[in-house]
């Protein structure tokens, strides 16, 4: 654990011994693993039968191009873009395994944060979890994170074999983000994927607002979103190469009732992502946004969040409404008929923006949500 108001305690979790995962968020986090497994057979099978031009390389068994036969109109060559500016081959894994990686996950302890940290180490990536693993400010419903999720965090990742490193940060503050990605370089030598997840949410009337209710809530969320980048990308320039990964909203696709401060910060989070992405694009560092719908996480599970979710179905939320009555509300309106996910739901959309086979995506926005997205533009 790195405290960055105590920087003279380190201690790093190396090729720990596995521990026990619950069978069903094994099941879930190495399922992308499984499936490549299972296709490297077939990819061989398919290797062995392409024919292979007169006088060509010996074609590599576990990858294929998919149409490798030269291009031409009129007689001149198609260009095509070098071997760093395209996701192929085709090969089993390339949208999922992530081995000889290094990611920094922020707000990891718990939820969203902590799923795509551990999804990460499922595919093979080596983890840094960044979490404030305290309070953040008045202005946030829900109970804040603690130091022992964080410890729970780590345990997770260092149950599939990785190494990993926990740094307590704020990621309002950029100087300490600043230390975190020297101290990350320094350890582990590089750093190939930056998650910016950590953020706060305030239910509360925009009339109704103290200041801190909007200004705690834009400046952790959208400032510590662009703090992150900012003291990370960096790093990536130099090595010309990296995947920046942040989380926006659905309620940063629409406006929120009684959430104004939450829904301007995702919204925020988006125009953000799309800038960083024009910018960052030349030194080949790709810059996307995983959208979630509704989850199960700290940001959802008090009474406030439950009363919203069942009035947003534009029905009256009962007084003191419980998960299941706010479930069975809400799931009918919902494409999959669910009423929330699960962030190990949401985990593998990120898995698949850091791996080989996104590297032609930037820019984007990928929505995880059950169907809520069916609903709007």
């Amino acid at each position: 654990m790195v405290d960055e108001r105590d920087t003279d305690t380190i201690s790093r979790q190396q090729d720990a011994a596995p521990a026990v995962i619950a069978p069903r968020r094994r099941t879930l986090l190495t399922g992308s693993l499984a499936a490549g497994a299972a296709l490297a057979g077939t990819a061989s099978a398919l290797a062995r039968v392409q024919p292979a031009a007169a006088g060509a390389a010996p074609q590599d068994p576990h990858s294929l191009r998919s149409d490798s036969a030269e291009q031409t109109l009129n007689g001149a060559p198609v260009p095509e873009p070098p071997a760093e500016k395209t996701a192929g081959p085709i090969r089993p894994g390339r949208g999922s395994s992530l081995v000889g990686k290094v990611a920094v996950v922020t707000g990891a302890a718990r939820g969203i944060g902590r799923a795509i940290a551990v999804e990460m180490a499922a595919n093979g990536a080596d983890v840094v979890a960044i979490d404030i693993a305290g309070p953040v400010s008045p202005a946030s419903n829900a109970v804040p994170a603690t130091q022992a999720e964080l410890d729970e965090t780590m345990r997770q990742i260092a149950a599939f074999g990785r190494k990993g490193e926990a740094i307590r940060a704020d990621i309002r503050d950029i100087a300490a983000l600043r230390r975190a990605a020297d101290r990350v370089e320094q350890h582990f030598g590089k750093i190939d994927i930056v998650v910016a997840n950590a953020a706060i949410q305030r239910w509360m009337p925009l009339l109704d607002m103290q200041d801190s209710d909007w200004h705690d809530v834009i400046d952790n969320n959208l400032n510590g979103t662009a703090n992150t980048i900012r003291a990370f990308a960096p790093k990536m320039v130099a090595q010309k190469k990296g995947r920046i990964i942040v989380l926006s909203s659905m309620q940063g696709k629409h406006g929120t009732k009684d959430a104004a401060s939450y829904s301007a910060s995702k919204w925020g989070i988006l125009g953000l992502m799309k800038s960083a992405a024009l910018e960052l694009g030349q030194h080949n560092i790709t810059v996307n946004a995983v959208i979630p719908g509704l989850v199960d996480t700290a940001l959802t599970l008090y009474e406030k969040r439950l009363s919203e979710s069942i009035a947003e179905t534009g029905r009256t939320p009962p007084a003191n409404p419980t998960p299941q009555q706010a479930w069975d509300m809400r799931a009918p309106t919902v494409a999959l008929k669910i009423g929330w996910l699960q962030p190990d739901d949401i985990s593998p959309a990120a898995v698949f923006l850091a791996s080989d086979a996104a590297a032609m995506v930037t820019g984007a926005e990928y929505e995880v949500t059950g169907g809520d997205s069916a609903k709007d533009i």
